[in-house]
């Protein structure tokens, strides 16, 4: 099996969209849940074999270190699948809820979101990092503005302007990079700077440059606070599907790529205190952000930058089991967050309006959408039987068994961030079941997105009750990150 397919099937089938709206414009909105079906399917038959040995591919007929290559190793194919899984379940809802504007542009660039994502995940080299990067920020910067409103389209070319500055930094830190150890390959550039400075305790003064620049590059990407205030606009301004997917599975890739940096290239463990209070200060700001708003998309907007420090916050840590429930956080706000944002995406849609006032008594008139947005809801706050309540115990215990002053402070405030963020998303749950409706006719959800719901909160539930298999996996990508030198045999030999 060749995991080139993960990033050819999605391509292939973006550009194929034009050719079939020739034949029928009916069977456009098919090609994305079919090529992302096969996407998921496909990493999943991979798993067994990658958990014995990581799979390297070379592209182009060079050897290694000159030549391209796939890294597909357990936290590869981890975010593999989950882009896949959560890229199927949206374009399947989208069958039904995109019905404006131009579908064959809107779905050809959805696949290229995904196949930006996938391969940014894949790649061994570290210029075609940023080139995937490139793919899925360019076709981000278009469907915010979807809808061609005034709203949309200014939120667009904001993203676009940040997304822009972050593109330099990230080329500027690459191009450091490569002139001054002539390599792009990141298992080579790892191999030489650890023979270089060996266990250095911090940043040599020659990397701190490209180091700096490749942090606010990515940082942008993967809104880390302060370089996250295009987010909260792109997301509000956004189709509910488009936003589902950069909440759930774009920014989560600037994460991997800062810390893949971290980890993998760099190997310098004692920036990660420094690193822990930067996600921590996301995380406060993101809360105490989104508990303030009125528009229940700013709300979900903000509450995903206060996720993202929580992921960081864990990974920063350090240690094994922090690192392993930081990615466990990591699938939790992933597939909790797409349900979230594809359940209200037809509350909005029937009621006309984002604001939380209009959602009165709205769990009556449309059960299935409700329903979607309190266990998405119960699952980020943390709940028991729900994905939260693991992923949470594992930061909060390693954070503990860390037995540091500063980590026990730090683990305080994100159990008090952990109170704001229910009392937000219980005040939403309070309006939707617990007040006098505002008389609204309302059409329950199309079967598509009952269906979309359903599967979301089987794996949330699932995961929940039964977290073992996936987080020995999920153990297997922190042992990854942790181990540089197993990951430059693997590639290097």
């Amino acid at each position: 099996m060749n995991p080139v397919y993960l990033i050819i099937i999605p391509l292939l089938s973006a550009f194929s969209i034009p050719l079939f709206g020739l034949i029928s414009k009916k069977l456009v909105k098919f090609i994305p849940p079919l090529a992302m079906l096969f996407n998921a399917v496909y990493a999943i038959l991979l798993i067994p074999q990658i958990l014995k040995k990581p799979i390297v591919v070379l592209m182009g007929g060079y050897s290694l270190p000159f030549g391209i290559n796939l890294f597909v190793g357990p936290l590869g194919i981890i975010f593999t699948g989950v882009i896949a899984i959560i890229g199927f379940i949206v374009s399947f809802y989208a069958i039904n809820y995109i019905k404006e504007g131009d579908k064959e542009k809107y779905h050809m660039l959805y696949l290229l979101l995904l196949t930006g994502a996938t391969g940014a995940v894949l790649t061994g080299d570290i210029f075609n990092l940023f080139v995937f990067c490139e793919i899925l920020c360019i076709s981000s910067f278009a469907l915010v503005a979807d809808l061609g409103d005034k709203r949309s389209i200014e939120s667009s070319v904001k993203y676009l302007i940040q997304g822009s500055v972050g593109s330099g930094f990230m080329l500027l830190g690459i191009g450091l990079l490569y002139g001054q150890f002539g390599t792009l390959n990141m298992a080579h550039l790892a191999q030489i700077i650890t023979e270089k400075y060996g266990a250095a305790q911090s940043i040599p003064i020659d990397l701190f440059i490209p180091f700096v620049f490749v942090i606010i590059g990515f940082g942008i990407e993967g809104s880390i606070f302060p370089l996250n205030a295009w987010l909260p606009d792109a997301h509000s301004s956004a189709p509910s599907t488009i936003s589902a997917v950069l909440s759930g599975l774009a920014i989560e890739i600037g994460l991997y790529a800062i810390i893949r940096f971290v980890f993998t290239i760099f190997g310098i463990t004692s920036i990660l205190p420094a690193l822990a209070i930067l996600g921590l200060i996301t995380l406060v700001i993101g809360e105490i952000t989104a508990f303030a708003q009125a528009n229940i998309k700013r709300m979900l907007a903000y509450s995903s930058i206060g996720q993202l420090g929580l992921i960081f916050f864990a990974i920063s840590i350090g240690t094994s089991e922090a690192i392993t429930g930081g990615l466990f956080q990591f699938l939790t706000h992933a597939f909790s967050k797409a349900l979230l944002f594809l359940s209200v995406g037809y509350m909005i849609y029937r009621t006309k309006s984002m604001e939380i006032s209009s959602f009165k008594g709205i769990g009556k008139k449309m059960p299935f959408a409700s329903l979607a947005f309190l266990i998405g809801s119960f699952s980020l706050v943390g709940l028991p039987l729900f994905m939260g309540f693991s992923s949470k115990f594992i930061i909060v215990k390693s954070a503990i068994l860390k037995n540091s002053t500063l980590f026990n402070i730090l683990i305080m405030v994100v159990l008090l961030c952990t109170i704001i963020e229910g009392a937000y998303f219980f005040k939403v749950i309070q309006t939707i079941y617990f007040k006098k409706s505002n008389n609204i006719e309302i059409k329950k959800a199309p079967a598509t997105a009952v269906i979309a719901f359903f599967i979301l909160i089987i794996i949330i539930i699932g995961l929940g009750i039964y977290p073992n298999e996936v987080f020995k996996i999920l153990q297997c990508g922190a042992t990854e990150l942790l181990d540089k030198s197993q990951y430059i045999r693997s590639v290097l030999g």
